[in-house]
């Protein structure tokens, strides 16, 4: 038996609902419509026809040929003169023809010769040789082997000094304000220097090889100070023959 299916029972099934129309605006239609309709149906008009209407139709014996839109020279007028032909072995050269040309002279010339150049890289770069530096073209100056002026003018200031020094040294002896040490009070001052240095240096031998304090640090600048100030002394004694001490 089947079974028949009844909406269920309600007291608003019983109330007709009315159905609401919508109204849709008017569709939009543009105001320059009909212009553009007609500038369309102008301009189609115009080109119906393949290409414009008005048309000049080809010849059919005007066609196209072969080297016909090839560039063209324009005609000239120098070359309408042949030149004479070539001479045939019977006929006999003209005789006292005289020439502008000096064949005596053209003969006798002296060939050039070629420049010389330098080859400075392994691709065959070359230069003038008189640009490249090889030749010795400074013996050909004026001042060539005098002595600069800067070396002339340092040379004149070292000479004024030692003069100055001098005048100065020999005021101080006649006053009687230094002496100067003969060789034996010299070397014997040179041996004490060295030796001097020798204890000096025995001690800086004796140092610890780690220096982690604070007084190690200090002996170890004030040998080194010492012994600095010892080969200063050493190096004058050794180099200077004449030596002044004060007069005290």
């Amino acid at each position: 038996m089947s079974e028949v299916f009844h909406p269920r029972e309600s007291v608003y099934n019983l109330i007709t609902e009315e159905k609401v129309q919508t109204q849709k605006p008017p569709r939009y239609i543009s105001k320059f419509r009909p212009m553009v309709a007609l500038e369309k149906k102008l301009a189609k008009d115009a080109m119906r026809t393949m290409g414009p209407a008005k048309v000049e139709v080809p010849v059919p014996d005007n066609y196209l040929k072969k080297h016909s839109k090839e560039p063209k020279l324009p005609e000239s007028d120098t070359c309408t003169v042949k030149k004479p032909a070539v001479p045939t072995k019977t006929e006999r050269p003209p005789m006292g023809i005289h020439t502008k040309r000096n064949f005596i002279k053209t003969t006798t010339a002296v060939p050039m010769k070629p420049q010389p150049t330098s080859v400075d890289s392994n691709k065959g770069h070359k230069q003038c040789l008189d640009n490249s530096g090889l030749v010795p073209k400074y013996i050909k100056k004026k001042d060539y082997g005098e002595v600069p002026e800067y070396l002339q003018q340092r040379n004149g200031e070292k000479q004024r000094a030692q003069e100055e020094y001098d005048k100065f040294l020999k005021e101080q002896k006649e006053q009687g304000a230094v002496k100067q040490l003969s060789d034996f009070e010299r070397q014997a001052v040179l041996e004490g220097l060295k030796k001097n240095w020798d204890e000096l240096h025995h001690d800086y031998q004796g140092l610890s090889l780690v220096i982690n304090t604070l007084s190690k640090k200090a002996r170890k600048e004030r040998l080194e100070a010492a012994m600095k100030q010892l080969e200063n002394d050493i190096n004058v004694f050794e180099r200077y023959k004449t030596i002044y001490i004060p007069n005290n």
